[in-house]
């Protein structure tokens, strides 16, 4: 099969000078060494291309197959891996969880609502200092109440949990809710539009 040569990507076909060559059949089988001329020939014969798929061995390992097919199928791949890539788990403080101004709870949650709505993980984390542990109970409170506005894009992946002084919860993007959202507010954006420097500034006293 007769197909446009590129200097990138592995060799195939007429691109492949080196003989003999280890052939792999296009259902999988391993055929053996052969003259690459032969494996030229069964490849046009399938309909399919001659592909160098392990160049760096002595003979080179080659197999029939449909590149075209193959490099598909290797760009879905790679689109794929950079999309999981782009996605982190993004912390949002809720400061100390005794003290933090309802105010700056509404900032945070709009902040983690943009966080979802960029396919972000959010990790909100709350912390206690000496006595506050004994009244422990208006953090937890104040947590679940975030959660439950960060369901509207998400989903909880890890419920509130306290460990030591620091309570923590997992929220992950819910791709229908946020679809959903988009469709319903299609020229408007979240509302997490609040600049985050105020946020950040707001932060120190609470730490």
């Amino acid at each position: 099969m007769n197909r446009p040569e590129s200097n990138f990507g592995p060799r195939i076909n007429d691109r492949i000078r080196i003989t003999p060559v280890r052939l792999i059949g296009a259902d999988g089988e391993m055929v053996g060494v052969v003259e690459t001329d032969e494996a030229r020939r069964l490849a046009n014969e399938a309909g399919l291309d001659l592909v160098e798929i392990a160049a760096d061995i002595r003979p080179p390992v080659c197999k029939i197959m449909d590149f075209g097919k193959f490099k598909y199928e290797q760009g879905k791949k790679d689109k794929q891996g950079k999309k999981t890539k782009g996605s982190e788990m993004k912390e949002v403080r809720l400061g100390r969880s005794m003290k933090i101004d309802p105010h700056d709870v509404e900032i945070r949650v709009q902040q983690a609502l943009r966080f979802l709505m960029e396919g972000h993980k959010v990790q909100l984390v709350a912390n206690y200092r000496g006595r506050e542990m004994a009244h422990r109970h208006i953090g937890e409170a104040k947590m679940s109440d975030v959660v439950k506005k960060l369901c509207e894009l998400g989903r909880v992946e890890m419920a509130p949990k306290l460990a030591g002084k620091r309570l923590t919860a997992i929220i992950g993007p819910d791709r229908a809710k946020i679809d959903a959202w988009k469709r319903k507010h299609p020229q408007a954006k979240p509302a997490a539009a609040k600049p985050r420097a105020v946020a950040a500034k707001a932060e120190p006293s609470e730490a």
